[in-house]
């Protein structure tokens, strides 16, 4: 990580608001590292430093920074367990909380009314020197074009870390246009948002459990700023700023995965699809897949697994020529479902044996999803 300059004191010494505190340590704790054997990083940085309390955590992928103002007496720095004080800050009794770090005794003291406690700290030096973000040039993004278009494709990212360019989320902006994809081999998204403004030529891999972060961190800002400085992607939002790195590695050729021609193509009421779709997935356990079975005039969706039972329900879908039958995994054809802004989607297939898509009425999203072959 890049360096930055932290404050150190022999001690610190400040007042704050305990609601403020409880807010703002209860977004930048997601930081804090809950598998790790380095022990500063369960930690959470506090900071008083000119007329603000700063307050920063890190798991080595990423960190979340806020500031909140504060009546400072003494400026300096402490590293404090951070679950245990987000737990702390939300029991407080309303009212002002006095926090003071007392180095020599290697404990931060914590006073709200009648209540007083002693928390042991972590080394300051130890904590990880975090991005200067102030340094960093930044652009500003609509919030809403930037959170629908995570919301799309962020399901289909990978959770397997031994692959982790599929852990991330390729983002690209280009001439007015963001576009995102994500995939973990067997799904694909790719969504294309139109942008009002400009934007520099971008792309990155960015982890997607950061890009889930930002879409909390954003919830209630008009804008999101972005940044780029190396390895490192910053998103600020509000007073709130997120850390992340890059990924590195060749993240598939999306274009290529897509197939250029299909064979049959059905338009359906997204609504009703997906009711069907789960309420027949309860039916499809251990791994069983969800059969889609296309004929003349309708659509019956099925799920059978052994010793459980078994569903059907058939819609009308305008389907002629051959009969046709495709599996998918349940789950993964709700998500694409659900991830479909329009009242109706359309059902692009070639045959059982190859990925069907999923599109809606704007055509700017894609749902790429691999079959799985039915037995009989």
């Amino acid at each position: 990580m890049i360096d930055t300059d932290i404050a150190v004191g022999s001690g610190m010494k400040l007042t704050c608001s305990r609601d403020e505190l409880a807010e703002k340590l209860a977004v930048v704790a997601r930081a804090v590292s809950t598998r790790t054997a380095v022990q500063v990083l369960l930690g959470v940085m506090l900071r008083a430093e000119g007329g603000q309390l700063h307050l920063a955590a890190t798991d080595m992928e990423l960190s979340l920074r806020a500031s909140l103002d504060a009546d400072v007496e003494d400026e300096g720095a402490a590293v404090v367990a951070g679950r245990l004080l987000v737990d702390l800050a939300k029991l407080l009794p309303a009212g002002q909380v006095t926090i003071e770090h007392r180095a020599e005794e290697g404990v931060v003291r914590v006073e709200c009314g009648a209540a007083s406690y002693r928390l042991h700290t972590y080394s300051v030096e130890d904590f990880p020197r975090l991005p200067d973000v102030d340094a960093i040039e930044t652009f500003a993004v609509e919030r809403d074009a930037l959170l629908k278009t995570i919301g799309q494709v962020s399901r289909s990212a990978s959770r397997d870390e031994s692959r982790p360019v599929l852990t991330g989320i390729l983002v690209r902006f280009e001439a007015g246009k963001l576009v995102m994809a994500a995939t973990d081999s067997y799904r694909l998204s790719v969504k294309e948002t139109s942008l009002a403004g400009s934007a520099p030529d971008l792309e990155a891999i960015i982890p997607a459990r950061a890009l889930a972060e930002v879409t909390r961190l954003a919830a209630g800002s008009g804008e999101v700023e972005i940044g780029v400085q190396e390895n490192q992607i910053v998103f600020r939002a509000g007073e709130t700023t997120l850390t992340t790195r890059r990924i590195d590695g060749q993240f598939p050729n999306y274009r290529q995965l897509l197939p250029e021609t299909f064979e049959h193509e059905v338009t359906l009421s997204r609504a009703e699809l997906l009711e069907v779709v789960r309420r027949t997935a309860v039916m499809a356990q251990r791994n069983s897949p969800l059969r889609l079975r296309f004929a003349d005039g309708e659509l019956t969706i099925s799920a059978q697994t052994q010793d459980v039972g078994e569903s059907r329900e058939t819609i009308p879908a305008a389907w002629s020529g051959e009969p046709l039958e495709i599996g998918f995994n349940a789950e993964f054809l709700r998500e694409g479902l659900e991830s479909v802004p329009a009242d109706e989607v359309t059902l692009k297939l070639i045959s059982p044996l190859r990925p069907g898509l999923v599109t809606g009425e704007a055509d700017d999203f894609w749902y790429l999803i691999m079959p799985i072959r039915l037995a009989g």
